[in-house]
């Protein structure tokens, strides 16, 4: 006997449904949160909006009170402010500083980084567990000794130390105009002050490229191993590429602490406004935080405002860089071993 039920009509599933109506995602009410997790998105929205509220108010802070010395007429500026240096307007004032401040932090980035990365490689890749644990203490450790402290010791220690160095780089390699000039007999100059914020910056840089190099997909080393490449050929082919954009985040993060750092330059460095690239004179370069520091306790309210220009200039170089910063790790990501 044949059977009157018929089978399943096609474009219908057999419980009735259509398979659009089964593969297309249903409209759901929004679901919302509760108790908890509502106090968490609330909090971290607070969060994200107050960071940019404390901005945008530093911002607004230093452009109102550098306004007086930016409208001033450069005659009256250099007749109410005494150190300005021979400067005849802001301009002239802020420019040896900004290029000051850009030289002493290159020459401290240049100097950690590649010690910072070999450091980091050596605790990650090399070194046994315990001596890694150990050295990574130790390394951050550095990060909690005040900056005092490391003014303290380059112009005490480290300063007579380099000297001759510094003597021996002008004899013998004073033709390239970075070593050329006079030496200064104390080396009280921006070449030892970026080796004092190179030491500094090692922390920084160290930490971050460690825990990036560890977070190293393990089948990735596996299989450059395995292939037969040696232990250095796994980490070139393998850890760099995989932390490149880490790499140039903790380079970035250490070059923003080189840039606003006060204390250690005020001690080491002997002032100047010049436009120089010698490394080894005295007198030739100043930051912008160093002559903040140093001018502050003496200034009028002209001078305090002009003081707040140069932070001002200061503000906008340290937001560039961080912007370049995202940027580069933004278009290298999509390069990374982690895609």
């Amino acid at each position: 006997m044949t059977s009157t039920t018929s089978p399943p009509t096609a474009g219908r599933r057999s419980d009735g449904a259509s398979p659009r109506a089964a593969l297309s995602p249903r409209r759901r009410a929004k679901v919302r949160d509760r108790g908890a997790s509502r106090l968490f998105r609330w909090a971290a929205t607070g969060a994200g909006a107050l960071i940019l509220l404390v901005l945008a108010a530093v911002a607004v802070f230093l452009v109102l009170r550098a306004w007086p010395a930016m409208t001033t007429p450069a005659a009256e500026l250099t007749e109410k402010i005494s150190w300005l240096h021979g400067a005849d307007s802001l301009i002239e004032f802020v420019g040896p500083l900004v290029f000051g401040t850009v030289l002493a932090a290159a020459l401290a980035l240049v100097l950690a980084t590649p010690v910072a990365l070999g450091i980091a490689l050596f605790i990650s890749h090399y070194a046994p567990r315990r001596l890694a644990s150990g050295l990574g203490y130790l390394v951050d450790l550095l990060a909690a000794i005040p900056s005092v402290v490391y003014g303290l010791w380059g112009a005490l220690v480290l300063a007579p130390l380099v000297q001759p160095v510094w003597g021996w780089l002008n004899t013998y390699l004073g033709w390239i105009p970075l070593f050329g000039g006079e030496v200064s007999p104390t080396a009280r100059v921006i070449l030892t002050v970026g080796l004092v914020l190179a030491v500094m910056l090692l922390p920084i840089i160290t930490a971050v490229t460690r825990e990036v190099f560890l977070q190293t997909p393990r089948l990735h080393e596996e299989a450059a191993l395995a292939l037969g490449a040696t232990r250095w050929e796994m980490i070139r082919t393998a850890v760099l590429p995989f932390a490149r954009s880490g790499i140039v985040s903790a380079a970035m993060l250490g070059l923003g602490r080189a840039l606003g750092e006060t204390m250690a330059v005020l001690m080491i460095l002997s002032p100047g406004f010049l436009y120089s690239f010698q490394l080894l004179a005295a007198g030739k370069q100043q930051t912008i935080a160093a002559n903040i520091a140093a001018q502050f306790p003496e200034a009028n309210p002209l001078g305090v405002s002009t003081l707040i220009a140069t932070g001002l200039a200061l503000f906008v170089i340290t937001l560039l860089v961080n912007m370049a910063a995202r940027a580069i790790v933004a278009r290298r990501k999509d390069f990374s071993g982690a895609n």
